[in-house]
């Protein structure tokens, strides 16, 4: 950080102890008028109010709370605007980071933590962390978790329920060879989804065929290469079911590029319902996962932490619904 004006240096200038300084910038009992004074007249002097770090060190809360995202995409924009919302309800700054090495970094939350933590921020909500986060001094939530052990605080949706609810849609309009491109396999969204979309079709009898998987990471190029794969295969899918929303628009895209017309002759569901995709064209069948209020409900949870209660549920699971939109139709 900068080189602000530490606690010591204001009580060194007011020639009083960091106990003194602290109690007279807190408003606490225990000070005599005139020293509250010059203590305060000196903190304005040196710009110790204006500090965030040093109002940290002064034990006083900066009012901030940081969001750490692998990149800013559709889905964590949408859990973004969630968490603002929330945040101007209880007067809460909100420090949005991405750090250097972003998604390409297991574990970069960790480093960006220690960086931010005793500085600027009084908690913080991990958006698809890349690691599993061992406990931490600081108040944490983790939306989406990582697929590490159940510790910590966390909130994310049935993607379980929602990805049986897109393959079991898929089958009832008549579909049997479905394909799945998956996400990120160290998330537990992740994970639940290719659970889900295993047991619809183990529900309906359908063997499931490996080669009728693929995995995107939940990622636009990643699943155009995938895509690439499945439907130019000997034996394509006549439907797919993406890990997401992004990765489902990408599959449609190279279906067009390989002059397959959606959805007669490739049906198309994703996972998340973020604006575009209503907006593509034709609309994007998905799995709607309600992406505000987990940004709104881990703000909560957070701020419960920060003031030292205990939640008596630190897993929260939200619903999700199906979303029915024109890129899905019986096979052909």
């Amino acid at each position: 950080m900068g080189t602000g004006p530490t606690i010591r240096d204001i009580a060194a200038a007011a020639g009083v102890s960091v106990a003194t300084v602290s109690k007279a910038v807190n408003g606490r009992y225990g000070v005599a008028p005139e020293t509250a004074d010059r203590v305060m007249r000196i903190v304005e002097e040196m710009g110790y109010e204006s500090s965030l770090a040093a109002r940290r060190m002064a034990g006083i809360r900066t009012g901030v709370i940081g969001v750490l995202v692998a990149e800013f995409e559709p889905f964590s924009a949408e859990i973004l605007k969630g968490i603002s919302t929330e945040a101007q309800k209880r007067h809460f700054d909100v420090l949005a980071y991405s750090g250097a090495y972003g998604s390409a970094s297991s574990g970069w939350e960790s480093r960006s933590l220690r960086r931010l933590g005793s500085n600027l921020i009084d908690g913080a909500i991990l958006v698809t962390p890349t690691a599993h986060l061992a406990e931490s001094e600081m108040p944490i939530v983790a939306i989406d978790p990582h697929a590490g052990p159940a510790q910590g605080v966390t909130i994310e949706s049935d993607s379980y329920g929602g990805a049986v609810t897109a393959t079991r849609y898929l089958i009832e309009l008549g579909h049997r060879r479905i394909g799945f491109v998956a996400g990120r396999p160290d998330l537990r969204s992740s994970r639940a989804r290719d659970a889900g979309y295993r047991r619809a079709l183990a529900d309906a009898g359908i063997p499931f065929d490996p080669r009728l998987t693929r995995t995107g990471f939940y990622d636009q190029e990643a699943a155009r290469r995938m895509a690439n794969e499945l439907l130019t295969s000997s034996e394509r899918p006549t439907a797919v079911f993406a890990a997401n929303d992004l990765s489902a628009i990408a599959i449609g895209e190279v279906a067009t590029t390989l002059g397959l017309e959606v959805p007669r002759d490739l049906s198309i569901i994703g996972f998340d319902d973020v604006p575009e995709a209503s907006r593509w064209m034709p609309a994007l069948t998905t799995v709607r996962q309600p992406m505000r209020r987990l940004g709104e409900e881990a703000v909560q949870m957070l701020a419960a932490l920060m003031s030292g209660e205990e939640l008596e549920e630190p897993h929260t699971l939200l619903q999700t619904r199906l979303v029915v939109r024109h890129t899905t139709a019986p096979p052909a």
